[in-house]
């Protein structure tokens, strides 16, 4: 999935306001340029729907027919084709990502499910998008994440839910940059995008040589 484009339309859609609109210059203002840059971004009001079904059966393959890309069968993985990237939850759940509008894809997935057992449910407003990307991007995770982000461990292509902070999140590494998407609960995005500005902040002080 590329990078997100947001459109605020009119009507309902306009008038939608972002969990962390309140803190856009806050966020902002914490980017760190140089060789030990490190952005934050919101992308608010991704299309997110949540995906259950048995992944050896037909809906599962007219699903991964409907999406362009088969659901990937291995923990952590990704499997990504045009707008959508879905994302490993668990051993019959997957989270559907996409930049296509919410209604009209949970509609095609549902209609892919047809009456095999399953559910399709849209959760996009269950969560918000942080981006963390840069050179020091690993470091700040590190700071409160468990995971090993090594290389050599972590890539991208892989998503994980584990905690950042006290937080729970997806995590999912884009590109090798480091570019990271954080997907926590929008009811928990403020904690989580202030623990970040200060997780950042070291990144500000003089290059040590």
């Amino acid at each position: 999935m590329a990078e997100p484009t947001i459109d605020a339309g009119t009507g309902p859609v306009a008038l939608r306001r972002s969990p962390l609109a309140h803190l856009e210059e806050r966020i902002r203002a914490a980017a760190v340029t140089g060789a030990r840059g490190v952005t934050l971004t919101e992308w608010p009001f991704l299309t997110m729907v949540n995906l259950r079904v048995d992944p050896s059966s037909e809906a599962a393959a007219r699903i991964g027919k409907t999406l362009g890309a088969p659901l990937p069968r291995q923990c952590g993985r990704t499997t990504a084709s045009g707008p959508h990237t879905v994302a490993w939850l668990g051993p019959d759940e997957w989270l559907v990502l996409s930049q296509a509008e919410a209604v009209p894809v949970a509609a095609e997935l549902r209609e892919a499910l047809g009456g095999d057992p399953g559910s399709v449910v849209d959760v996009s407003a269950n969560r918000t998008t942080l981006e963390l990307r840069g050179p020091s991007a690993r470091q700040v995770l590190e700071k409160g994440c468990s995971l090993n982000l090594h290389p050599r461990a972590f890539g991208p292509g892989q998503a994980v839910s584990t905690t950042v902070g006290p937080v729970a999140v997806l995590l999912w590494q884009v590109d090798s940059v480091p570019t990271y998407r954080l997907f926590p609960r929008s009811s928990f995005a403020d904690y989580l995008a202030r623990w970040l500005i200060d997780a950042m902040s070291e990144y500000r002080g003089p290059e040590v040589p």
